[in-house]
C-alpha cells in the first residue's frame, strides 16, 4: 500500500501514532536512524511518520514498525484510535513533564482542559505555554477553563483540613455565567473524547477538581477515572 494522505478528520489521530512511535522509540534508546534500520524503511519515511502530518506511511511500512518496536500492529494502532469519552482526573504534583505526557497517551487522552486559574507553575513544563506545546507535540489539544479555577481566598480550606468548608465555597462560584458556560464546553468535549481535568494537587480529595468533576458526574452522567 503506498503512502496517502490523510483525512483532516484523521490528523489528530496521525499526531496520536506519532507521539506513540516516538514515545516506543525513545524508550529502547534508539535513534531513528536506528528504529529505520530496524523496521527496513527509509529515513524520510520514519521522518513522516512520527512528525504524524498530513502524509503517512502505508499499513506494511507501519507493520514492519511494530515489529521492530515488538507490539502488535494493532496495539501500535490502538493508541491513534478515537476512544469513548469520558473525564480523568489529572494532579501533575510529583511528576515531571514527560511522565506526565506518557501517562495522557497511555490512557488515550485527547484533551487536557486545565482548571487552574492561573496556569503557572514552579515545575518545569507545567506553566501555560510549555505545556500546551509538550501536549501539541504528542497530539493532545489544550484548553484553559479559567472559570472553573478555585480563587486564591479559596485554597486555605483544602490545604487546611476544612475541605467541606472549601467545597462548598466553590461549589457556590460555579453557580456563575462564567463557570456554567465553561462546564458546558468540558462537558461537550467529555462526550466525544477522552478529557484529563488538570490541576496541581496529586490527591483529588484535597483539590477544588473534584468538585468539578462530581458536577459533571451528577449533570451529564460521564464516566470518571483517576489518571495513573
Amino acid at each position: 500500500m503506498t503512502d496517502r494522505p490523510l483525512p483532516a478528520s484523521t490528523t489528530s489521530a496521525a499526531r496520536r501514532l506519532a507521539a506513540r512511535v516516538r514515545a516506543l522509540r525513545e524508550a529502547r534508546g534508539w535513534t531513528c536512524e536506528r528504529l529505520a534500520a530496524e523496521a527496513g524503511i527509509d529515513r524520510a519515511t520514519l521522518a513522516r511518520l512520527e512528525g504524524g502530518g498530513a502524509i503517512q506511511p502505508g499499513f506494511f511500512t507501519m507493520g514492519a514498525v511494530a515489529e521492530a518496536l515488538s507490539v502488535s500492529l494493532d496495539d501500535l494502532l490502538r493508541h491513534a484510535r478515537t476512544a469513548e469519552g469520558g473525564l480523568w482526573s489529572a494532579g501533575y504534583e510529583g511528576r515531571d513533564i514527560d511522565s506526565f505526557v506518557a501517562s495522557l497517551l497511555t490512557a488515550q487522552i485527547s484533551m487536557v482542559a486545565d482548571v487552574r486559574l492561573t496556569p503557572i507553575s514552579r515545575k518545569p513544563g507545567f506553566s501555560k505555554t510549555r505545556l500546551g506545546h509538550a501536549l501539541d507535540e504528542a497530539g493532545i489539544a489544550y484548553t484553559h477553563l479559567r472559570a472553573l479555577g478555585n480563587p486564591k481566598d479559596n485554597r486555605a480550606p483544602f490545604w487546611e483540613g476544612r475541605i467541606s468548608e472549601g467545597r462548598a465555597r466553590f461549589r457556590s462560584l460555579l453557580r456563575t455565567d462564567a463557570a456554567r458556560a465553561d462546564l458546558d464546553v468540558l462537558a461537550e468535549h467529555a462526550a466525544q473524547a477522552r478529557v484529563a481535568v488538570l490541576c496541581f494537587e496529586k490527591d483529588e480529595q484535597r483539590c477544588h477538581r473534584q468538585v468539578v468533576l462530581e458536577t459533571l458526574r451528577k449533570r451529564a452522567s460521564l464516566p470518571i477515572a483517576p489518571l495513573a
